[in-house]
């Protein structure tokens, strides 16, 4: 199929929970040979970031707008009448939605978690915001070996089509490279045959529960028994030799919740929390190398802008110890028994190692802060270790240098203003029952192409009261409900020194900034959505689980 140079496809394609430095080409020992094949003939953003949590980067990045302004302000439950309503609303159009309304086939497989109505479709499911074919679940956090609310388009696929050897991963990519090569071999009359794609491929690993096959487990056994410690030095090494960190940024230490490896009493079992995490990951990649192969197979690959990153950082969040059927904070998401009928059991405790349909756990703190390195926090907050993501940026077509690394700051709303760039389709004014507000992002063609800086370039970010703000060098940012720290973030990424003592004149200008930003993108304060739950407490106690 040949195409004009000006309607490239696009393939955007989605981690869940994985942390900046998981992947070799951010300096992880996780095996990505697919993204690093990507990133040696493509672009590394070392400064791209995310919004510290799963629906809220998934609204911006499919809507060029902050979080907020879309109505999914912290997931997609809704938080009554005085918050946030957690569904898409009327005042965005979806990527989705702009390019097929320039005659893009458009296509998406994996996690949409952008409505809290799971069963019966609503406004806000994919097919009913610009995608013509739909492959997966409409929940969050699913079971791999039989996730609830998968559908195909509108309609429930029900467990008993399901093969015996599913894997949620496999079945995504399954789907993706299926989109493709339908799209190839069935020239639709209607259609020319240089219609172009946009696919988004939204993965649920390496999100929780920790599930994979334990063939894919044995393939990295013994790869973590070294621990957390040795391993973190590791990957800050390889991250400065590569280029994507300043030597002169202090590395964070261990964080101190965190005990030293060779203090750890169970030591398998962390262990074999880590390797389950990294089996998840390479699957994930193996997945991408077969749409990548899909591609070239199709001679499309040249012609497709292919982006990877993650929601949000690396995820310390714990799980209750008890069989599904017992805990009380169960959401609807978790399955109860196995396909075998066997009780499943949810928690993180020594005595059950990850991995089987049986087991519903997570890698926990320790492991995230490795997923982090060198960053402070995780998912949730807005200090670095919960927003900084790989963004891996390959387009042979349309940028002359490639395996190169660039440092210039961006965010999720960018990648819709740099796709409309690229593709030359303009974003709308208007769009049937709909008023849709501007786009915030920034073009970061510019800086794929030749390493230039956009014009000033302001970065917001807010998630249940953590705030940060970020101009030039300088990062405002608190953890809820603590005071705002003050970074140079040219000098002291890691933010490791707050200056906020030193320099409350930049303290006191951009906190300004910040709250006139919150004001225009309709942040709610941390205090008024605390109140409504509060005086909900039944209803609290179902959402706390809802991650």
């Amino acid at each position: 199929m040949t195409r004009s140079p000006s309607r490239p496809n696009v393939v955007l394609v989605l981690a869940d929970d994985m942390g900046f430095s998981d992947i070799g080409c951010y300096g992880g020992e996780i095996s990505t040979p697919h993204l690093d094949r990507l990133a040696a003939h493509g672009v590394r953003m070392a400064q791209f970031y995310n919004t510290a949590r799963c629906s809220p980067s998934r609204a911006s990045l499919l809507t060029g707008l902050h979080p907020h302004q879309t109505g999914v302000g912290v997931l997609t439950y809704a938080d009554l009448p005085d918050a946030y309503p957690g569904v898409l609303n009327d005042r965005c159009v979806t990527m989705a939605e702009v390019l097929g309304a320039a005659g893009y086939a458009t296509w998406m497989a994996g996690k949409w978690h952008l409505t809290g109505s799971r069963a019966e479709p609503d406004a806000a499911w994919p097919t009913r915001r610009g995608f013509q074919r739909f492959f997966g679940t409409i929940d969050g956090a699913a079971n791999y070996f039989n996730p609830t609310s998968l559908h195909r388009d509108e309609t429930p696929v029900p467990e008993s089509e399901l093969p015996d050897d599913f894997y949620y991963t496999d079945a995504i990519a399954d789907a993706a490279l299926g989109f493709v090569t339908d799209h190839v071999t069935d020239h639709v009359t209607d259609h020319p045959d240089d219609r172009p794609f946009f696919l988004c491929t939204a993965f649920t690993a390496p999100h929780w529960p920790l599930h994979a096959p334990e063939g894919d487990v044995a393939a990295v056994a013994g790869r973590y028994d070294v621990g957390w410690d040795a391993l973190r030095e590791a990957r800050h090494r390889r991250l400065v030799d590569e280029g994507i960190l300043d030597p002169a940024w202090t590395p964070n230490e261990r964080d101190p919740e965190v005990p030293a490896w060779t203090d750890v009493e169970h030591r398998a079992w962390e262990a074999r929390r880590m390797e389950v995490y990294a089996a998840q990951v390479e699957a994930m990649d193996r997945g991408i190398g077969r749409i990548v192969a899909a591609l070239e197979d199709a001679g499309e690959l040249d012609d497709t802008i292919f982006l990877f990153l993650s929601d949000n950082g690396g995820c310390a969040e714990g799980q209750g110890a008890g069989y599904m059927d017992e805990v009380r904070d169960r959401i609807d998401s978790m399955r109860v028994r196995t396909r075998r009928g066997e009780r499943i059991y949810r928690g993180n405790v020594p005595e059950v190692m990850p991995g089987p349909e049986g087991t519903y756990g997570s890698y926990g703190k320790a492991w995230a802060n490795l997923s982090n390195t060198p960053f402070r926090e995780y998912k949730h907050w807005v200090h670095e270790g919960g927003i900084a993501t790989p963004l891996v940026v390959h387009w042979p077509a349309g940028i002359a240098e490639t395996g190169v690394i660039r440092q210039q700051p961006f965010q999720l709303p960018d990648i819709l203003a740099t796709v409309l760039d690229a593709t030359g389709v303009e974003y709308p004014g208007t769009y049937p029952g709909r008023d849709p507000l501007p786009p915030e992002g920034r073009s970061m063609l510019g800086a794929w192409r030749e390493d230039r800086a956009p014009d000033e370039h302001t970065l917001y970010w807010e998630h249940e009261g953590n705030a940060a703000v970020r101009r030039g060098p300088w990062k405002l940012v608190r953890k809820y409900p603590g005071d705002w720290e003050l970074y140079d973030i040219g000098a002291d990424r890691t933010e490791t020194h707050d200056r906020a003592g030193e320099r409350p004149e930049i303290v006191a200008e951009l906190a300004r900034d910040y709250q006139a930003w919150a004001d225009r993108c309709g942040v709610l304060p941390r205090e008024q959505v605390i109140a409504v739950r509060d005086a909900h407490p039944s209803w609290i106690a179902r959402q706390a689980a809802h991650r």
